[in-house]
């Protein structure tokens, strides 16, 4: 009798043991963009400052702890000279950006134009010397696609590597802003009235900074299409044929910005509302689920008549309403994210990425610095 008794409480103890042990090796969990979205999950500031320049950047991860940011930056930012040795005037040209200690710190190894020049000395027409701006960089299993803005044209390329690239091609002709007495363009794309803008010069708008999503062999590539209201819309097409041969989705567009600018008095949070009016651009989307979730800038536009640089940017989330890039997409309803409306030019173009299972976000942690933010869940006390 007490021989059984003793196996009994052996067995009991060695079964407990064995389901704490279990439980202690569980996996965490951590949130998704869905979480987020749903309000249980929220940016929390994880690195202040990364070492990247206040601006726009494109982040991806190598694995092994090793990342790469694609940048563009000048002499005045960065000390930058194209591979001809003259130093390269603002805003710049692509640069390679690189950390090897989990995305916390980031260096600019070698302060030249990642993309060379066909022949010195640069030209910018030829070359895009200085204005390789907004870079939106994709990698696949096989090939590395490159979208960014050249005096609003969208310029696309490729590379075997991330750091050789092909010749370039335009998105669409005409692109960028062009006068619709060159080639009419439609409602989506048309710039509307600003009630602090008298000077427009152009009346048609595709382009801006772009952003870029593949899969399966499908290439997509984001622009903003249209002013005051602000579009955003996509096109697409078979990723192994020319670049120049991308159609325009079928839905179009994907989602608009605030039909106003709203009160011209009103600014800061309470002008939140307005915050995408004058222009929607910089996409950066995941998929998450059966969704595809985009992070974006949205311009409100100058504070005042005429100033020369649109002062008033945001941070906006938008989703797709079903499990198709090419459908309607939904805004989330409490855009703008991180800050609210503020003069800040480097909130608006942030990198999303999912690295083992952690959700980051790098974007403008201050006027100054540019860190990184992750996703947390929200405190339920």
């Amino acid at each position: 009798m007490c021989r059984t008794n003793s196996t009994l409480v052996l067995l009991v103890l060695t079964l407990f043991f064995m389901t704490a042990s279990a439980q202690d090796t569980t996996e965490p969990t951590y949130p998704t963009l869905e979480d987020f979205w749903e309000g249980r999950a929220e940016w929390v500031v994880d690195i202040e400052d990364v070492g990247l320049p206040i601006g726009e950047s494109d982040t991806v991860y190598l694995g092994d702890g090793v990342y790469r940011s694609y940048l563009h930056a000048s002499y005045e930012s960065a000390g930058v000279i194209d591979q001809c040795g003259e130093a390269v005037e603002f805003p710049g040209c692509m640069t390679l950006w690189e950390s090897t200690d989990g995305g916390a710190s980031f260096n600019l190894t070698t302060p030249v134009c990642l993309m060379p020049c066909q022949s010195c000395p640069c030209d910018d027409t030829r070359d895009h010397i200085t204005a390789q701006q907004y870079p939106r960089v994709f990698y696949t299993d096989d090939m590395v696609y490159l979208a960014y803005e050249w005096h609003a044209q969208t310029i696309l390329r490729t590379s075997p590597d991330g750091l050789s690239w092909s010749d370039w091609s335009y998105l669409r002709t005409p692109g960028g802003t062009w006068p619709s007495s060159y080639s009419p363009c439609s409602e989506v794309e048309r710039i509307g009235p600003h009630p602090n803008i008298r000077g427009e010069v152009h009346d048609c708008l595709v382009g801006a900074p772009p952003g870029l999503y593949v899969e399966g062999d499908m290439l997509y590539v984001f622009v903003g299409a249209g002013s005051s209201p602000a579009h955003m819309r996509c096109y697409k097409g078979n990723r192994y044929a020319a670049l120049s041969t991308l159609r325009l989705c079928d839905y179009d567009p994907l989602f608009s910005g605030a039909e106003e600018y709203g009160p011209i008095d009103v600014f800061g949070a309470e002008a939140n509302a307005y915050f995408d009016f004058r222009y929607i651009s910089s996409a950066d989307v995941l998929r998450v689920g059966e969704r595809y979730y985009m992070v974006y800038e949205g311009v409100r536009g100058p504070d005042v008549l005429e100033r020369g640089m649109d002062t008033q940017f945001g941070l906006g989330f938008a989703r797709s309403v079903g499990s198709e890039i090419d459908g309607p997409w939904e805004k989330y309803p409490y855009n703008p994210v991180i800050m609210d409306m503020t003069f800040n030019f480097g909130i608006g173009h942030a990198d999303l990425l999912v690295v083992d299972g952690i959700t980051y976000m790098y974007t403008a942690t201050s006027e100054d610095t540019r860190g990184r933010y992750i996703l947390q869940w929200k405190s339920t006390e």
